[in-house]
């Protein structure tokens, strides 16, 4: 009889293939276990005895097996390849993992949704996040971006009511569709990302057929110490494809963890996924002359004025050895960079480089960086850093002070970021009017043919409807500045669906 299961079936008969026997049970102190079917008890019928240490070793663990999830990217999958240079771009960037053509680094890649907590399904409609670590020789570098190249807001200060709104109504404890259009139509520049998000992107069919970005505006730097600003693209090689609204519906209810069984199984099969890395540049004059702030991340780089530069090829060869350890456990921030990648005046990135890694020392705590799949085991570790909790790399007698006589680490001038300067009033600024709607309209004309247009229509209608009259009336508002024949549209097909239901 032919198996035709999938390798996600078949992994524990796998390991049992490939490893005969695992050994004795033993304690986490290392201590052999005799019986682990029964407690030590007091008669055959009587209660537990508190010596019996083995079982205290195994349910006091048990008690702490769950780490916090993620407040925002809880469920997720991920792998682990390589990225090899293909072109040349050293005049822009010194980083080591660009040094060679034919150059490899190891990476990790994971997947995920936004909004959804752990146990959600892969095929709501939400953008993905697409965060990839390169372990390279002078340290661990996160590119933490989305299958999206923008984001709903510009300024950090609202990320967290943002969050907010695509999670629970604190009340119901139901999602709320009037909690996320109110946010939306409250702040017009999230409409950019809402055309996206609604359109048949917005629901890909997994994790293999979707594009990624870095999103956010960075700073490359050259081995003179010049720098450009740079956006990052990672094209899928195996071509976009999404799941329209019913076949992702039916996937949530039968096969919810449809995109990670996806990934791993292609990976175990030997089909290995592949991205293509490209990046726009971007010069300092021209960012200052450019007629929009590049560093908005509601916005795109025109194409015909920044063309993609191909860079090298990120592939998957490898599955986690253990979910936990490889995926739950990994950390990504944007302020892990390496010598000739920094940031830019981007403000929503600005206040990710303290948020991602400050979240992680409460989620993981204060040595997640000496995890090992968290760890830059390219580049040995030495600091001034010591001590708190699991420190299993302490670094040893070396003193932990700076300046010192003693033989400790040196800085080292050559590795100093670039230099930039900076003018104007420290102050709040409002930019909440700034051109908010054009790249969505060109995304609408340009981008969408018709048959994608009347399934975005149709997407919004299906979500919308649910929101109050005056937010429905607000939102209609917004759409109609994006374009008129959207907003035209939109407004039939909500009268529709509200005539469908007065009817019911």
């Amino acid at each position: 009889m032919s198996n035709n299961k999938e390798p996600t079936d078949n992994q524990l008969e796998d390991f049992k293939k490939s490893v005969k026997n695992t050994g004795v049970i033993r304690t986490g102190n290392g201590a052999p276990v005799d019986d682990h079917n029964n407690t030590i008890q007091a008669g055959v019928n009587g209660p537990l005895v508190i010596q019996d240490h083995i079982f205290l070793d195994e349910i006091s663990h048990f008690d702490r097996e769950r780490i916090p999830e993620r407040v925002v990217h809880a469920k997720g999958g991920g792998a682990f390849g390589y990225f090899e240079v293909t072109h040349d771009i050293t005049k822009y960037c010194k980083a080591d993992l660009f040094s060679s053509i034919g150059k490899q680094t190891p990476v990790a890649l994971r997947f995920s949704t936004v909004g959804g907590e752990s146990g959600s399904a892969d095929t709501v409609r939400d953008p993905r996040g697409f965060a990839v670590k390169f372990y390279t020789e002078n340290g661990v570098w996160d590119l933490v971006g989305n299958n999206t190249p923008v984001f709903f807001i510009r300024d950090p200060m609202l990320f967290p009511s943002f969050i907010h709104t695509q999670k629970r109504n604190p009340v119901t404890h139901l999602k709320d569709a009037n909690m996320f259009w109110d946010f939306l139509t409250l702040r017009p520049e999230s409409f950019h990302q809402v055309m996206i998000l609604f359109s048949d992107r917005g629901i890909p069919d997994g994790y293999r057929h979707m594009n990624g970005y870095g999103s956010h505006t960075f700073k490359m730097v050259n081995s003179n110490n010049e720098a450009v600003y740079v956006k990052f693209h990672f094209k899928t090689d195996q071509g976009i494809k999404n799941l329209d609204t019913k076949r992702a519906r039916d996937l949530a209810a039968d096969d919810p963890d449809y995109s990670n069984r996806d990934l791993f199984n292609a990976i175990a099969n030997g089909n290995h996924p592949s991205w293509t890395l490209y990046i726009q540049v971007m010069t300092f004059e021209e960012a200052a002359s450019n007629k929009f702030n590049p560093f908005d991340i509601t916005k795109v780089w025109s194409h015909a004025d920044f063309p993609l530069i191909p860079v090298g090829k990120l592939v998957l060869n490898r599955n986690p050895s253990n979910y936990f350890a490889d995926i739950e456990q990994i950390a990504f921030s944007p302020a892990h960079m390496v010598p000739g990648i920094e940031p830019s005046p981007d403000k929503l990135l600005q206040g990710r480089l303290f948020s991602y890694s400050d979240t992680h020392r409460h989620r993981l705590g204060a040595n997640y960086l000496q995890l090992p799949v968290n760890c830059p085991y390219r580049s040995k570790v030495t600091n001034y850093q010591r001590d708190g909790p699991q420190a299993y790399d302490n670094q040893g007698s070396a003193p932990n002070y700076y300046p010192n006589s003693f033989s400790g680490p040196e800085q080292q001038s050559q590795y100093k970021m670039s230099t930039f300067s900076v003018s104007g009033d420290v102050a709040k600024y409002d930019l909440g009017n700034d051109d908010n709607y054009s790249q969505a309209g060109l995304l609408y004309r340009k981008v969408l043919p018709e048959d994608e247009q009347n399934r975005l229509i149709e997407n919004i209608v299906d979500n919308l409807k649910h929101a109050a009259d005056f937010l429905q009336e607000k939102a209609v508002y917004h759409f109609t500045q994006i374009d008129s024949d959207l907003g035209k549209k939109l407004r039939e097909k909500l009268d529709l669906a509200k005539c469908s239901k007065a009817n019911l």
